[in-house]
């Protein structure tokens, strides 16, 4: 009896991966599909490789995480298994330049290629066995659940390169999601000004073992740490405070920025966001699918450099990755969400696909934290000020291992919280992303505090 019900229990997770499996494979074909087939191989973001990189990679990943490191089999293709190994982040274009492959394969290969890996997954999924298996990534699917999480978070590596393109080279999807203008999707009118206070006490960062399905390794161990006392922008800082910023010759500060910064001479050109445009009669903001009149009320999409910028001349700071932990679950070591522990749905964030684009500020009160700070979760992620690092007491992943210790370098600082193209698989409170602090694509927001 006790067989028969491990076997079950076994049979039961296979079947609850395989349909994660078939579901995020079948919306990382719908981002692909939102390209028209002439920006395939565009490389509309310089420091990436280009678009079609990525579908070798994410099958490239399944093949040489599970099949090779975990299971030690062979190649799949001895070509592409190694072609598409590992994306590039560098800091500079020249170090792009570097890695520049100068022709790829065509996508039909590359379609067959990523095929027939999936054919194997769902092959290997009937018979495992994560009861009796030998490594200890299968016990409990954690190798499968690496596999799901990468690729969700390539999902949105994806749309903010696609993002890049020019809106003739994008197609809008026939389900394409519309925000509701009643109810929780109604504009809000908000104080941005409002902060909040936040009083001394314990930020409870990182997971434990058994907390969630997998962690990746630099969410672990836990790690409590005090923190004094603070108050904190309740909103994201939005596109009208940041032209308060901008128009006020913000950019013009050198001491703001870091010299020695590839962005310094594009930013100071630029003298405004990426994602901004300038006219002649106005400010545009370049949406998912179209330019369009800057929304004064988004949040808005900056560097980490921009953001610590505006900070200092608001006579504000970032948060650190601990006060940001603080204020979205206080005291509580149960909490899994700010606003508690009910799954995420649409009433409490813009996030998980709901939409391609930002919302006003202040769209979602019941996903407000213990303390009264609103979106801490969805609409963007959110810079700190803290440099990603390591908990102590860090070990490196036996699947991934340089998943986290290549960005131990003083260069990328943490973003927490979600964006709209964040799935919840990656909305459990010790999940941790990172960026250059001077990158300027990503879906990246941040709020203000004055420490006390």
């Amino acid at each position: 009896m006790g067989q028969a019900i491990i076997l079950e229990k076994s049979s039961v997770l296979a079947d609850s991966l395989k349909s994660a499996f078939l579901q995020t494979f079948a919306r990382t074909e719908r981002i692909f599909n939102l390209i028209a087939p002439a920006a395939y191989g565009m490389r509309p973001i310089p420091l990436r490789h280009p678009i079609n990189f990525y579908e070798g990679h994410l099958a490239a990943f399944i093949w040489n995480t599970l099949f090779v490191r975990v299971l030690e089999q062979g190649p799949c293709h001895p070509v592409f298994d190694v072609l598409f190994e590992r994306g590039i982040d560098p800091e500079s274009q020249t170090e792009a330049d570097q890695s520049t492959i100068s022709a790829w394969p065509d996508r039909a290969a590359v379609q067959a290629y990523r095929a027939n890996i999936h054919q194997q997954l769902f092959d290997y999924l009937d018979t495992v066995d994560f009861e009796t298996a030998a490594h200890p990534l299968l016990h409990n699917g954690a190798v499968f659940f690496l596999l799901l999480e990468h690729e969700l978070m390539h999902q949105e590596t994806l749309l903010y390169m696609i993002h890049q393109l020019p809106p003739a080279l994008k197609q809008k999807p026939d389900d394409m999601p519309l925000f509701r203008l009643d109810g929780y999707g109604s504009t809000p009118d908000v104080d941005l000004s409002q902060m909040v206070e936040i009083p001394s006490g314990l930020a409870i960062l990182g997971a434990s073992h058994g907390m969630a399905d997998y962690a990746w390794d630099n969410e672990m161990p836990r790690a409590t740490v005090e923190v004094g006392p603070f108050a904190m922008d309740v909103y994201n800082v939005t596109n009208a405070c940041f032209l308060n910023f901008v128009e006020a010759g913000g950019y013009e500060e050198r001491r703001y920025w870091t010299p020695e910064s590839w962005a310094w001479k594009e930013q100071t050109q630029k003298s405004h966001p990426a994602f901004w445009k300038k006219t002649d009669r106005e400010w545009r903001l370049r949406d998912f699918f179209e330019e369009i009149a800057l929304p004064l009320d988004w949040p808005v999409y900056v560097t980490q450099a921009e953001a610590a910028a505006y900070a200092r001349f608001a006579g504000k700071q970032l948060p650190t990755e601990a006060e940001w932990h603080r204020a979205a679950y206080g005291d509580a070591q149960v909490n899994q969400y700010p606003w508690g522990n009910s799954a995420p749905s649409p009433d409490k964030g813009n996030f998980n696909f709901y939409r391609y684009s930002p919302v006003s500020v202040g769209c979602y009160p019941s996903g407000a934290s213990v303390f009264g700070v609103q979106e801490m979760l969805g609409n963007g992620w959110e810079w700190t000020c803290t440099q990603f690092g390591p908990f102590e007491g860090f070990r490196a992943s036996t699947g991934y291992p340089q998943y986290s210790t290549d960005f131990f370098d003083a260069r990328h600082y943490v973003v927490k919280g979600a964006s709209c193209f964040t799935d919840t698989r990656l909305m459990r409170r010790s999940f941790r992303n990172w960026y250059f602090g001077h990158y300027p694509y990503a879906y990246a927001t941040f709020r203000c505090v004055v420490r006390r």
